[in-house]
């Protein structure tokens, strides 16, 4: 199947049209800064290396529709007309309660999100907007969603109860959800497949490290716990997200600051994290940089912070499921920051991790396996790809 997979930000829209039978990425891009004057709309095909150009973007709606023109084009295209697209996979963030896998996206669907607005009101309303534009602009091609909290609907729970009065869960519905699921799902599947072992059979930890982190426990191919919570503001330290914190820290610099509810919103979720520790910036490649060559004693400090959590999570869930198997870096930084894997598995013997040196210092593409021979875990850095996973889902459901 040829399926276009859309991820719908407030004013973006990423894109990757993917033939699933070769899993081959026939064209790619991102539109930006949709409804300002200025748009700019990014595209890259089997026949453009990459073109960047600026064009007025009004709304969702119009920015679908230059995607599937430009996949049209004679010249760079990729397609002959718009029956060539076979399905639409969108990346929803929040499906509450209702969904523990993905789905053919219907009037129910949608309202479901709807629900869930109150949730993650950053994200469903613009995934929701990337569906009804889709939905104008190809009425007769299905779509499909994959929810980044239906992996973790496998928790059980005690590890996703928070110690709240009850009906804080059983009325509004306050619990552990966890996201980048579609990430953890992928590549925890994928390290059974490198390794030649049923997932069902392994424990595998997987650290999705990004600007956005978390960390899954994982065993039996189900997820079991994850440290991001109601929102992706709980568990690590990320690039602007705080992670796990005192909760009363937030009321204490509401009133000691004469802050507003808003302003410690922000705070917590933009100016915190690894940009607020470092005063420097949220970019992990500047960090690296001021570490390593300048010396920055902040940029020390907050990195240490960083691994220090990730450490803490991976001992906590290798406790939880009584082993480990695998552990798995993943996302951005968790593929391409060695130091980082290095703070991070430092020490760790007691848990049978041993990192080579020599492989973490590689930069390949693909799947690679860091640990020694003596390690008794297997420690991989595997690319997440969670575009192709959301096309296999939309094949899978619409196969049924």
């Amino acid at each position: 199947m040829k399926i276009l997979v859309i991820n719908c930000g407030s004013s973006s829209i990423k894109f990757q049209f993917i033939n699933t039978k070769i899993k081959e990425v026939l064209a790619q891009g991102i539109i930006e800064k949709i409804g300002e004057e200025t748009s700019s709309f990014t595209f890259k095909s089997k026949k453009l290396n990459k073109n960047k150009t600026e064009i007025t973007v009004k709304n969702h709606a119009l920015g679908i529709w230059l995607i599937i023109d430009n996949l049209m084009n004679r010249e760079n295209g990729v397609i002959k007309s718009e029956q060539d697209i076979d399905a639409i996979g969108h990346r929803l963030v929040h499906g509450g309660e209702e969904f523990s896998g993905s789905v053919i996206i219907d009037d129910n669907v949608l309202a479901s999100m709807r629900k869930c607005i109150k949730m993650a009101p950053l994200h469903n309303p613009h995934n929701i907007r990337g569906v009804e534009a889709c939905k104008k602009n190809l009425p007769e091609v299905p779509q499909c969603g994959v929810f980044d909290t239906a992996f973790h609907q496998t928790m059980p729970e005690k590890a996703f109860l928070y110690a709240l009065p009850l009906k804080f869960y059983t009325k509004h519905k306050i619990r552990r959800y966890g996201f980048h699921g579609t990430s953890h799902k992928y590549v925890s599947q994928l390290a059974a497949d490198y390794l030649k072992e049923d997932n069902k059979k392994l424990k595998i930890i997987t650290c999705h490290i990004g600007n956005g982190a978390s960390i899954t426990a994982v065993e039996g191919g189900k997820s079991i716990d994850t440290s991001m919570g109601f929102t992706p503001l709980e568990g690590l330290v990320m690039g602007t997200r705080c992670g796990d914190i005192d909760p009363a820290i937030p009321t204490f610099i509401l009133k000691e600051m004469n802050l507003d509810a808003d302003m410690v919103n922000a705070i917590l979720n933009r100016k915190s994290g690894i940009l607020g520790l470092s005063n420097i910036s949220n970019d992990m490649r500047i960090i690296e940089d001021e570490v390593l060559i300048n010396k920055n004693p902040d940029a020390i400090r907050a990195l240490d912070v960083y691994a220090y959590r990730i450490k803490k999570y991976i001992g906590a869930y290798a406790t939880v499921m009584n082993g480990l198997d695998v552990m798995v870096f993943t996302g951005g930084v968790g593929e391409n920051m060695p130091i980082l894997r290095e703070l991070v598995c430092k020490d760790m013997d007691y848990l049978g991790i041993e990192l080579d040196e020599k492989e973490n210092n590689q930069f390949v593409k693909g799947i690679l396996d860091l640990s020694t021979k003596d390690s008794k875990v297997k420690v991989l850095k595997i690319p997440t790809n969670e575009e192709l996973m959301i096309a296999l889902e939309t094949e899978r459901l619409l196969a049924i």
